[in-house]
Formats: C-alpha cells, structure tokens, sequence
C-alpha cells in the first residue's frame, strides 16, 4: 500500500511539472509578442521628444510638414503601423507640440486584444 501512494505522488509531481512548463512557454509566447510593441512605443516617445525639443533649434527652422514626415518616417523604421495624417504637429510662437495616435492588434491565438497608444511631447516652458 504504501507503494502505491508513492507513485500517486510521483505522478502528481508529473503534473505539476507539465503544468509549470505550460504556464512557462504561456507567458514566454506572450511576452514575445507584447513585449516588442512597447519598446517600439517607447523609442517613438523617445524620438518624438528628441524632435519637440530640436525642431526649432536648427536653421532653417523645420515646417510642419517637415517635421510630420520625419516623426512618419521614425514610425516606419519602428514598424508602428501608423498613418501619416495620424501625426499631429502644432507650431506656435516658438513652441512645439507633436502627438500621434496608432493601435496595434496583438494575436495571442486564443486571444485578441488591440494596444492602444498615443506618445506626445511639447516644448513648452514652465
């Protein structure tokens, strides 16, 4: 009888590891596809301060559109799947405010869910 308990447990051990496994190889898929979207957020914020903060700095000064195609350019060598007339730029009396909105649709097989997001940045003063 009491052989028959160990392997009882030897086998419920089993489970827990095939069950730890799958919970593993889970997340790992799922970070693998989330994980990316929000470095490339987070480089698009990066380069969209960078341009706020030097768009007036250079001569000549940068026109809307300039800036427009450059912030539309950044989003294309990222892979953001944004739009060009998705890019908002405001020009005021030296200041600067660029926003952009896009989603991204995650695929996780048996879930599906869009990211939404939206860097900005200005240059305006405290």
């Amino acid at each position: 009888m009491d052989r028959l308990e160990q392997n009882g447990q030897c086998g419920g051990s089993k489970v827990n590891l095939v069950l730890s496994v799958a919970v593993l190889l889970t997340m790992a898929f799922a970070g693998i596809k989330i994980i990316p979207v929000y470095f490339a957020n987070y480089e698009m914020q990066d380069a969209v301060e960078t341009e706020t903060r030097f768009a007036y700095s250079g001569y000549p000064k940068k026109t809307v559109d300039e800036i427009r195609e450059e912030v539309w350019r950044k989003a294309q060598d990222l892979g953001i799947p944004a739009q060009k007339d998705a890019v908002q730029v405001d020009l005021g009396n030296g200041t600067v405010a660029i926003g952009l909105q896009y989603s991204v649709p995650i695929d996780l097989l048996v879930y599906q869910f869009t990211l939404e997001f939206n860097p900005h940045a200005d240059n305006h003063t405290i």
